[in-house]
């Protein structure tokens, strides 16, 4: 399996996780909208990308920047390092220690995908 797969197929893993996180947080019902609908836009880029690996890899490259940039957010939110108001966003079911273990383990997660699904240069 190439690299691009691997990232594909982490960004499935990434974005299956926010779904359910999302779903099943105690946030406002709003938020939980936006945050279905962005993570059903990013698994259609991935379907897209897994359809034809020879295509365009940038819209799937920026989803996926963008998740890393929302949980670095959350991580400095959770710490107390930066306020963002957004406490209830980034909180999953009510537990301050296991919401921080989860923006860790899917900041990590969408930083190595960002890295995967980056064009490498031909080496000749």
């Amino acid at each position: 399996m190439d690299k691009t797969r691997v990232g594909c197929w982490s960004v499935v893993a990434l974005v299956v996780a926010q779904t359910l996180s999302t779903l099943l947080s105690g946030g406002p019902p709003e938020l939980r909208i936006v945050g279905v609908v962005f993570n059903a836009a990013a698994a259609f880029s991935t379907y897209l990308l897994l359809r034809r690996p020879d295509r365009n890899r940038w819209p799937l490259v920026a989803w996926t920047a963008g998740f890393f940039g929302w949980h670095v957010t959350g991580l400095l939110t959770l710490a107390g390092i930066v306020t963002t108001d957004l406490d209830v966003a980034f909180t999953v079911g009510g537990d301050q220690q296991f919401s921080v273990l989860y923006q860790a383990v899917l900041t990590t997660l969408a930083g190595f995908a960002v890295h995967l699904l980056l064009p490498r240069p031909n080496r000749t």
